[in-house]
């Protein structure tokens, strides 16, 4: 499905208006993240710390996770906002893989602009996927 400038404009206004609800005591680096399925619903994430650093989740997992606890398990595009157009860690690549590596990436300043578009498997080349536990 091809998504129009607008759409993808509308999704990182949704991030970066998410992001101000962040929970960054500790870091100081605010994220946000919206993430649009192919049934069109719309999750939004932030990232949360805690005073254990581990027990921190990103803003991209807890748009994921609030998707799949609602039953949605195919993503369309998934937006990441932080202040200087920050790429997501390891991990929340690997939970985007496992959801489907052609989802659109797109990453914004907290200006707002697109700094760059991608999608999961460029961002994880050789990922760990589901179909590698089959038998």
């Amino acid at each position: 499905m091809s998504l129009t400038n607008q759409e993808k404009q509308a999704l990182v206004n949704l991030a970066n208006t998410a992001r101000k609800r962040a929970y960054v005591p500790y870091s100081k680096y605010p994220v946000g993240s919206a993430l649009r399925t192919k049934s069109g619903r719309i999750f939004t994430g932030v990232n949360v710390e805690n005073a254990a650093y581990p027990q921190t989740m990103c803003a991209e997992r807890v748009a994921i996770f609030k998707a799949v606890s609602e039953g949605e398990k195919d993503f369309e595009i998934i937006t990441v906002v932080t202040d200087n157009g920050g790429s997501p860690c390891g991990g929340c690549r690997q939970v985007m893989a496992e959801f489907g590596l052609d989802t659109i990436v797109i990453l914004a300043n907290g200006k707002g602009n697109i700094v760059e578009q991608t999608t999961v498997n460029d961002l994880l080349p050789g990922a760990f996927t589901p179909e590698q536990l089959k038998s």
